[in-house]
């Protein structure tokens, strides 16, 4: 039976990228969770570690499910969420964030890999089929693309829709909202535009392919 983690490893755990599953904690506590299948150390620099999908079951389990042994507290970072469009308190743009988006895109597309039977970094995986609107501004952020700020103005918004495995993308320009559909069709997504039947608002009903 495979030794549950620490209890400083399941903060590590607990606390990964909701995103990408990238990790922050001591060399230690990240070299013990590669060891135990529950994280891997990514080929390329920066090196970061991200969970595997053991690592992101356990994040899932509660509490109560998965005992774990004491030992003293680790120090964690704030955790990464990409830009969805039209928030209140966006983070500050710059060098520092554009290393953020592009580490957490490809974490991502690692992630791809590794789930994926075939390897394939070309379709989205479970993950982000059941984070839809992160996943999509996910794509559309590295892809160099404006989110809103918050007057809701210029800029892509990404928004949930009642329909399953669909999300929504408001873009007020129309040459700007067909590049949205095309970053996101490269990244894996279908995407078509559509106006809204009351206000005559063009947006585009994006879904992850599955082939």
């Amino acid at each position: 039976m495979t030794q549950p983690p620490t209890a400083a490893q399941r903060r590590v755990i607990d606390t990964a990228d909701p995103v990408t599953g990238r990790l922050r904690g001591t060399e230690p506590q990240l070299a013990a969770l590669v060891k135990r299948g529950l994280a891997f150390r990514h080929p390329r620099p920066p090196h970061d570690h991200f969970l595997t999908p053991a690592g992101h079951r356990i994040r899932e389990t509660d509490d109560e499910q998965a005992p774990v042994e004491p030992e003293a507290p680790a120090a964690t970072a704030g955790v990464f969420a990409a830009r969805v469009g039209g928030e209140q308190r966006p983070p500050e743009s710059g060098p520092a964030r554009a290393r953020e988006v592009h580490s957490a895109w490809q974490g991502l597309l690692e992630l791809r890999r590794m789930t994926h039977p075939d390897g394939s970094m070309e379709r989205p995986c479970g993950w982000e089929r059941t984070h839809l609107v992160q996943a999509a501004a996910l794509a559309l952020e590295a892809a160099g693309h404006r989110p809103a700020g918050p007057e809701g103005a210029d800029g892509y918004r990404v928004r949930a829709t009642p329909q399953p495995e669909a999300v929504a993308v408001y873009e007020p320009a129309a040459e700007a909202r067909r590049a949205c559909a095309a970053t996101l069709e490269r990244a894996g997504w279908q995407a078509g535009e559509y106006a809204e039947p009351r206000t005559g608002t063009r947006y585009l009903l994006a879904s992850p392919r599955r082939t």
